[in-house]
């Protein structure tokens, strides 16, 4: 097969920030395509397939403890919109990053695929 990744985007009107952010805070490694455009690697990743009224995507990063997670990203100032939520796959938060970016963040209760 061809496939060999997925290339996910995030848009923000302040993607230096967001750029810093996930360089310094997440500490994800990374290229520099150009000019300082960054790319990312990110962790490992899996696909889930919902029904929906309409074609959309959505993106979440996953964690193995919320509570501590959340702790050590607020340190990094990383700022949450609400508390933690309990659903049904999960606890789940909203994370704000640098230009008002909205990333779901969350402590799964289903197995992962990343485990196989």
């Amino acid at each position: 097969m061809g496939i060999i990744g997925t290339h996910a985007l995030l848009y923000t009107s302040e993607p230096e920030k967001l750029r810093a952010t996930l360089r310094d805070v997440f500490g994800w490694h990374h290229i520099d395509a150009h000019d300082g455009w960054l790319i990312f690697a990110l962790p490992p990743a899996e696909l889930g397939v919902h029904p929906g009224d309409r074609p959309a995507h959505e993106l979440s990063f996953i964690c193995d403890d919320l509570e501590a997670t959340m702790a050590e990203l607020r340190d990094q100032g990383i700022e949450f919109k609400g508390e933690p939520q309990a659903a049904g796959f999960g606890v789940t938060v909203t994370m704000v990053l640098p230009g008002d970016c909205e990333v779901l963040l969350y402590q799964p209760r289903h197995p992962l695929a990343i485990d196989l």
